[in-house]
């Protein structure tokens, strides 16, 4: 899928460790204000993709635009510039065990603006609420909170810079299914009432058939189906079918995913 609304694009990316291929050519593109998953196989380089995106990892042909910016071959400066634009949820939080939420929530801050302090707090506890957490959270220890409680102080972290694009890989993993949804069905409601466009890496086929607009399937290097979920459940491929055999029906989802 392309558009001119598009806020990421990849365009024949190839990854390589030594003799081991890993992305063969893989291209698609976000549109703004879209949440999408991303799916595949274990060892099918989801999290590689993911880092490759936010400049992380360098991919080894291919480019990858954020935001209309290569960030390969962006200077320091504009790639700063683009990096302070998107927000990125790591799979175990990465929170700073040393630090409380709240301080934790102002680390980007604190990195990329010349906020004064009281500014600061106010945004950090903005951004607690949104992620759905009480203010008396942020005086607590990441080892403190619960698993589903850690998931949104990593993602009210992501939040922090008022972000337009927002990156999670793995977000529900290792959480209960009612803490699980009740966080997808936060990051739809970021989505839809800030206009944020989002890339979820996942293996929760609930976070699929609850609240995503499209899903990416990654196979043997390559996009194997891009669409909506019945379109992408509609493909004849042996690890399409088997990936959704258990899969609830239909009518069980919301209209979100329709």
């Amino acid at each position: 899928m392309t558009g001119v609304d598009a806020v990421v694009a990849l365009e024949g990316v190839i990854t390589r460790f030594g003799r081991q291929l890993v992305h063969d050519g893989v291209s698609f593109s976000l549109q703004r204000g879209s949440l999408v998953a991303l799916i595949g196989g274990s060892g099918s380089g989801k999290s590689v993709l993911l880092r490759e995106i936010v400049g992380l990892q360098r991919p080894s042909a291919g480019r990858v635009t954020l935001l209309d910016t290569d960030l390969w071959r962006a200077g320091p400066v504009e790639a700063s510039a683009v990096r302070r634009r998107f927000g990125m949820m790591f799979q175990d939080g990465a929170l700073f065990s040393s630090l409380t939420v709240a301080q934790n929530v102002a680390v980007p801050l604190r990195e990329h603006t010349r906020l004064p302090s009281d500014a600061i707090g106010a945004l950090v506890a903005l951004r607690l609420a949104q992620a759905g957490l009480a203010a008396g959270d942020g005086a607590r220890l990441p080892s403190e909170l619960s698993g589903g409680m850690r998931k949104r102080a990593a993602l009210a972290r992501a939040l922090a810079l008022e972000p337009e694009l927002l990156f999670l890989d793995e977000p529900t993993s290792g959480l209960d299914p009612i803490t699980a949804r009740a966080f997808d069905r936060l990051v739809r409601s970021l989505v839809d009432e800030l206009g944020i466009t989002a890339l979820v890496v996942t293996h929760d086929l609930d976070t699929l058939t609850g609240v995503v607009d499209r899903v990416i399937v990654l196979a043997q290097g390559r996009v194997l189906a891009d669409g909506t979920l019945e379109a992408v459940m509609a493909v004849d491929d042996p690890w399409v079918r088997e990936y959704f055999a258990t899969r609830r029906p239909l009518n069980q989802r919301s209209h979100h995913g329709s």
